[in-house]
This record gives C-alpha cells, structure tokens and sequence, in this order.
C-alpha cells in the first residue's frame, strides 16, 4: 500500500509535469522532473519505496534507454509487491518503447509478460491497449 501523502505528491508533480511539457516550459520542466527524482532516490528502499513514483519518472524521462532502465526499477519493485496493476501497466509503456526503438521482440516479451499480469486487474482499457498491440506486433493485425 502506497503512503497517502506520497501518492498525492507524485500525483501533483506529474500534473505540473504535464502542464510544463504543454507550455514548453523546459525550466519548470526540469525543475519539476528533478523534484520527482529526488522524491524516488529519497524514498528509494524504504517503506514508502513504491513502483508509483519510479513508473511516472520513467513517463516524464525524454530518453527511451533512460526511461526503460527507471521502468525496469518500478517493474521490479511492483513484482516484489505483486502489484498487477503497475506490472501492467509499466510493462504495457516498456513495449510501447522498445517498438519505438524498434525492438520487435523486446516489446513482445514485456506485453506478454503484461498481459498474463493483466488478466488480475479490473482495467479494461489498458487490457484492451496490451491486446491491440501484442496482436498488431504478431500478426500486423
């Protein structure tokens, strides 16, 4: 269970992330980023260490071989925590990247490994989102 407080703080800073990259303001952008930064280093290994904070870095990370690295963290700690949700969901966002660098098989690992996590969780959309991609991937479908 994620600390209420830290929720809300991770919540708040990707809100202003957002409205930063809709203003192209990359000063309060990176300012912002490195808050959330911060946030995760400070609470990292800790009992309020939550793959919540490491999965929305990893979505406000411009580089994709960063980005996958920081998912790979918030991955592994919603595997530690069974969290099937964020195993999803951050494995779902890990395709989505590695069909942008054009890493067919890569992508094909993380969304079945997301789907077969998907099938515990009540998101219907994001199921919908794995399964559209997966079968685009494999049969071009």
């Amino acid at each position: 269970m994620m600390n209420t407080k830290l929720y809300k703080t991770v919540l708040g800073l990707a809100g202003e992330l957002m409205n930063a990259a809709q203003q192209q303001d990359q000063t309060s952008f990176d300012s912002l980023y490195e808050r959330l930064k911060a946030l995760c280093i400070e609470h990292e290994n800790t009992e309020k260490d939550h793959p919540v904070q490491w999965e929305t870095l990893a979505d406000f990370t411009d580089e994709f071989s960063g980005a996958l690295l920081i998912y790979e963290k918030a991955l592994a700690k919603a595997t530690v925590i069974n969290a099937k949700d964020y195993m999803s969901s951050i494995g779902y966002a890990m395709a989505t990247m590695h069909v942008e660098l054009g890493q067919t098989d890569a992508a094909l690992a993380c969304l079945q490994a997301a789907q077969v996590s998907a099938n515990k969780i009540p998101d219907k959309a994001l199921k919908a989102e794995i399964a559209e991609l997966l079968n685009t991937l494999q049969y071009g479908v």
